[in-house]
């Protein structure tokens, strides 16, 4: 696995049972739906690790946009298929945040590898930073010190 997509410790999972609709006419996932089963895995590392969830972010004004991402495709995934979608965060600076993932079907064949780069904005779409106490929770669930 190359380096721009290398998992961290602790490394989050969930799992994602892939729905008819994810599918294009060929019976495989379209191609960025991988990028809804990334969101799948951030948003539940944010509520089990960090103890909050992208809601009540939203609710204290701060919004995380993606401004980067990228998908590595290696196999593809069909309808009915049990993912394994693995998360961590990579990166956690003052105004944004990186997150990796592996997406792997039930038998462990790896389907995807992925990255997405977040800013921290306010309502307004201006750049801002994250509050000193939501900055401390990522440093803790990033460092394993689940609290």
């Amino acid at each position: 696995m190359s380096d721009e997509f290398t998992l961290q410790d602790p490394v989050h999972r969930q799992r994602c049972r892939v729905l008819y609709g994810d599918t294009d006419a060929g019976g495989v996932v379209y191609y960025a739906n991988y990028l809804r089963f990334c969101e799948a895995g951030r948003t539940e590392y944010m509520r089990d690790l960090v103890g909050r969830s992208y809601r009540s972010l939203e609710d204290e004004g701060l919004i995380l946009p993606v401004v980067d991402c990228r998908v590595r495709y290696k196999a593809s995934a069909r309808y009915d298929d049990l993912l394994l979608v693995e998360t961590s965060l990579v990166e956690l600076k003052k105004v944004s945040c990186r997150f990796n993932y592996r997406i792997s079907n039930q038998q462990g064949r790896l389907l995807a590898l992925a990255y997405t780069i977040h800013a921290v904005v306010d309502r307004q779409g201006k750049l801002a930073r994250f509050p000193p106490p939501i900055f401390t929770s990522l440093q803790q669930a990033r460092q394993g010190a689940q609290g």
